[in-house]
């Protein structure tokens, strides 16, 4: 289990079909260790020095974009939280839910407006002032629409984050909020 509070910026060293490997200079879990890259819940299984190595399954990289990633890539890393742990984001399970595309990157003074489009079969899980996971940073959504939804960055997380980093076009990884899941799927019987 995740908060979406990004703890640091890593940078992929190698992509397989089977394999990452990420440079962090401040995170170093052990192997066997949960940690969040991108918003993805992978195992670490095998961590020297500033590099960790995960192994990626078919299913991981056919629902995520995880696949997209190539060396040099900046991407967003949290370790799992432990009990006790301050709760600053909102609870993320690391089980991404579909895949979004950046519509809109928008400066608005100090902020940057972040527009994102999914697929609209997803629009019930999301609701104005709620919270969704966007590769992986807790944020909150507003103008939800049928298929998109804004959220104002502010400047702190613009410059911690990898989202910073993404371009009009680009595809990231979302997860909506675990309760609108259940209370969703308790609604469909």
């Amino acid at each position: 289990m995740f908060t979406g509070i990004v703890r640091v910026l890593g940078e992929v060293v190698e992509r397989s079909p089977h394999r990452l490997v990420v440079d962090s200079p401040d995170l170093t879990p052990a192997p066997g260790a949960s940690v969040a890259v991108n918003g993805v819940c992978l195992t670490v299984t095998e961590s020297r020095g500033r590099r960790m190595t995960m192994d990626l399954s078919a299913e991981t990289i056919a629902r995520t974009t995880l696949g997209d990633l190539r060396p040099g890539d900046p991407v967003n890393l949290e370790p799992a939280l432990r009990a006790g742990d301050e709760l600053g984001g909102h609870l993320l399970l690391g089980h991404v839910d579909t895949v979004g595309k950046v519509a809109l990157i928008e400066r608005k003074g100090e902020d940057v407006l972040l527009g994102i489009t999914f697929a609209p079969r997803y629009a019930a899980l999301l609701s104005d002032k709620g919270s969704v996971g966007v590769d992986g940073v807790s944020l909150t959504p507003f103008a939800v629409g049928d298929g998109t939804f804004r959220c104002a960055i502010v400047p702190y997380t613009w410059e911690h984050t990898n989202l910073s980093a993404r371009r009009v076009g680009e595809r990231v990884n979302l997860e909506f909020d675990i309760l609108a899941k259940y209370v969703h799927k308790w609604r469909e019987r």
